[in-house]
C-alpha cells in the first residue's frame, strides 16, 4: 500500500517595492500606496502630472 505524501505548498510572499513619484510642477515626492488612496491622481499643488523617481543606481552593461 502506498502511503499518502503530503503536499507541499509554497508561500510565495508579495514582492513589495516602494515606487515614488514626483510632480512636476513643485516636486513632491509620492508613493504609488498613497496615490491608490487617493480618489483621483492629484498633487496637493493640484497639479495632475508625476514622472516615475528612478533610484541613484547606475547600470553599466559591457559591450561586445
Amino acid at each position: 500500500m502506498s502511503e499518502p505524501t503530503p503536499e507541499i505548498v509554497a508561500e510565495e510572499k508579495p514582492t513589495s517595492f516602494s515606487v515614488f513619484y514626483s510632480c512636476m510642477r513643485c516636486g513632491t515626492q509620492v508613493s504609488q500606496s498613497e496615490l491608490t488612496r487617493l480618489p483621483e491622481i492629484k498633487c496637493i499643488c493640484g497639479f495632475r502630472v508625476f514622472t516615475k523617481v528612478r533610484p541613484p543606481v547606475v547600470k553599466t552593461i559591457k559591450a561586445f
